[in-house]
C-alpha cells in the first residue's frame, strides 16, 4: 500500500494518509528511531514514485508495505 500524503505532527508523530484512502495517525519512534532523530523528523517527505517515506534526503526511508503494516498495527 503506498503512501500518498505525510504530515509531521509532532516529533515522531505523523499523520498518514494512504493510495486507498486510508488516514491514520501513528507515532513512528519504535519504527525509526535508531536512524532518525526527532530533530530529523521534519525532513520527512513522500517519494510519489514509490509511496515511500524519506529522511534526510533519501538517505533513509520506510518502505511502504512495511510502514502500512506497522500503523495498522498500532
Amino acid at each position: 500500500m503506498k503512501l500518498k500524503e505525510a504530515q509531521n505532527i509532532s516529533g515522531y508523530k505523523f499523520l498518514f494518509i494512504f493510495e486507498n484512502g486510508e488516514k491514520k495517525e501513528a507515532n513512528i519512534e519504535p519504527l525509526i528511531s535508531q536512524y532518525i532523530s526527532k530533530d530529523e523528523t521534519n525532513t520527512a517527505h513522500v517519494d510519489e514514485e514509490w509511496g515511500c517515506l524519506e529522511f534526510k534526503n533519501g538517505s533513509v526511508d520506510i518502505e511502504p508495505k512495511t510502514l502500512y503494516t506497522f500503523v495498522k498495527s498500532v
